[in-house]
């Protein structure tokens, strides 16, 4: 049949192009993560903590799954955009559905999550039948797991708490080993990361794209409080504190660093063991303490004077300092060892934690902010000396 017979897949003889439809894709992830970011400020429990957690895994999953796949075929061919709509509607279904998704939306959550799951992989089996046998036997594993996966998360979704709790947890451990497993299923054995050969700075490029999405929804949420709130100067400090955190955020991520980082992935003997554990475990945990550091300046910007609240002092240092381990692993997965000057910024973040009794939310901020330029100048210096 001729359209059995399209190649869907993208030219290995050059480089992969980001394409405008993976942008626009990206830009319902801007909502996303806003709505993970809401439902972390609403929910300022241990339990709620929990479940904020199992919302942005689950939003990531989805997106770097998505990603992986337009680094094989080509968004550029009709199919694979028909594709990318799609799941753009599975996606805001998904987005949309996170404020109540323990509660009313869960149907709609796990709809959402499951559709584009399966639709993604059984597209991928579609467009590689023909054309790459190898890749076409790991989409055959990844599609079993990812059923596994959908069957708990849609299951989940019509029972109540603490059940719902429970197999949405197993579901996201059935995402989270199943790369780690090579996805292996009795009969089909496992993928190699040998199988999972990508262009590296394609997967680079659409990993820092996120970072910024979330950066993003950091610089918003201090605008939006900002501007509603009575100006004053210890809320013009609070803003202050806030935007330039995420400039250092920023700065510690994408100066010098991330492009001699993108070379050495490109280099890598074996790319799809980087990608995996670099790009798709390490990147997870970065996108995470960004969205943790943005609902800390929700509530820095709301009262900065006050004394904090456990979970706000968890909001305003541990979101730096998983930051910090989150690139720190992410660089070390590329070179010789840890980064010193992350090391000094969690010192730093250590020094904070155990004077934040003493603290009102305003200091606890510039803790967290020091913290971030101790690394940059650390970094600095360490790189005048080499």
């Amino acid at each position: 049949m001729r359209r059995a017979a399209l190649s869907l897949l993208r030219s290995r003889s050059e480089r992969a192009e980001v394409t405008q439809v993976e942008l626009f894709f990206d830009l319902i992830f801007v909502f996303a993560v806003t709505q993970v970011s809401a439902f972390l400020r609403a929910h300022m429990s241990v339990p709620g903590g929990v479940q904020a957690l199992m919302l942005f895994a689950a939003m990531w999953w989805a997106w770097v799954y998505t990603s992986w796949v337009t680094n094989w075929i080509d968004p550029v061919l009709r199919p694979v955009k028909l594709l990318m709509l799609g799941l753009m509607f599975c996606a805001l279904l998904l987005a949309a559905s996170v404020p109540e998704a323990f509660a009313a939306r869960g149907v709609g959550f796990a709809l959402g999550l499951s559709a584009m799951n399966l639709g993604r992989s059984g597209f991928m089996l579609w467009a590689l039948k023909r054309h790459d046998a190898r890749n076409y036997r790991n989409f055959q594993r990844i599609f079993t797991w990812l059923g596994v996966g959908a069957v708990l998360w849609l299951t989940g979704a019509v029972l109540a708490e603490p059940e719902r709790l429970w197999l949405w947890g197993a579901a996201l451990l059935v995402d989270f080993i199943g790369p780690a497993t090579g996805f292996f299923v009795p009969g089909l054995g496992h993928s190699t990361t040998q199988d999972w050969q990508v262009d590296a700075r394609h997967m680079a490029e659409r990993c820092a794209a996120f970072v910024l999405i979330a950066l993003g929804e950091s610089v918003t949420v201090t605008g939006a409080g900002f501007s509603e709130l009575r100006w004053g100067d210890a809320t013009f400090a609070a803003a202050c504190c806030a935007l330039l955190a995420a400039a250092a955020l920023w700065w510690i991520y994408f100066d010098d660093a991330a492009e001699r980082t993108a070379n050495a992935f490109a280099e890598a003997s074996d790319v799809g063991r980087v990608a995996r554990a670099a790009y798709t475990y390490a990147h997870g945990l970065l996108i995470a303490a960004i969205i943790a550091i943005a609902a800390g300046n929700a509530f820095l910007l709301q009262k900065p004077m006050d004394v904090p609240t456990l979970g706000q002092g968890l909001l305003l240092l541990g979101g730096p300092a998983a930051f910090l381990v989150g690139n720190g692993i992410f660089r070390r997965l590329l070179h010789p060892r840890f980064p010193l000057s992350h090391i000094c910024g969690l010192g730093v973040l250590a020094v904070a934690a155990m004077l934040s009794p003493w603290c009102d939310l305003l200091v606890l901020s510039a803790g967290g902010l020091a913290a971030l330029l101790v690394t940059i100048f650390v970094s600095y210096n360490l790189v005048a000396r080499a």
